[in-house]
């Protein structure tokens, strides 16, 4: 019996001496060693990959944001066309009166799930299409398949160069800037392939802002 005690008592102990060490091994030693690594080598990405500007963090190059003025009478978003509009976020459909993306709420991020033959995202993409197409002067068969559609995770940050471009006109009149200044703009910010081969090119759209900004100032 008093072996058995001992034994038990020795198991008990090595037990609580091993969780000890791996709790301090694995619970405080290596997540400090990862943190500091990824703070020195990989500072911006560590941290969110945060975008600053005029001393301030205004959001993050991997996560796309709205461009508001307000509500309209039904609580809808309305979009501030000074700025460059981003693609529709989750929630396809959601938004009845103007089409443009309802939410970038990063609780729910991911696709709509509605295939192509789904009635209420045909009706969706129809009015979207003819939102753009009127609020930017364009025919509906130039609009974007990115300026109707949402990304996969309803987050992307970027848009195509051809809703980028689309968009050249209007948010230089309402800027009271000169258009040919804003399509150069357009045309700085644009990234290529990655690695010249993989993805297509893109803008991202807070960067885009952000340039527009200082332009109007």
């Amino acid at each position: 019996m008093n072996n058995s005690v001992r034994n038990t008592a020795r198991l008990l102990g090595a037990g609580l001496r091993a969780l000890l060490v791996l709790t301090v091994v694995c619970g405080v030693l290596y997540p400090l060693v990862v943190t500091g690594v990824a703070q020195a080598a990989f500072h911006g990405k560590a941290n969110g990959s945060e975008v600053r500007q005029d001393g301030r963090t205004v959001g993050s190059e991997l996560l796309g944001q709205r461009y508001d003025k307000g509500q309209d009478s039904k609580g809808n978003p309305v979009p501030d066309l000074r700025y460059f509009q981003p693609r529709p976020s989750a929630g396809l459909g959601s938004n009845k009166t103007n089409g443009i993306n309802t939410r970038y709420d990063l609780q729910v991020s991911g696709a709509t799930n509605q295939g192509a033959g789904n009635t209420d995202l045909i009706a969706a993409v129809r009015e979207r299409k003819r939102w753009v197409a009127e609020t930017y002067g364009v025919p509906q068969s130039e609009v974007p398949a990115d300026a109707v559609t949402s990304s996969g995770s309803g987050l992307d940050p970027d848009i195509s160069p051809a809703y980028a471009k689309l968009q050249v006109d209007r948010v230089a009149k309402e800027n009271h800037l000169d258009r040919a200044k804003v399509a150069r703009l357009v045309a700085d910010t644009t990234e290529g392939r990655v690695l010249g081969f993989m993805g297509e090119p893109r803008v991202n759209v807070l960067k885009l802002n952000m340039g527009l900004k200082e332009l109007a100032t």
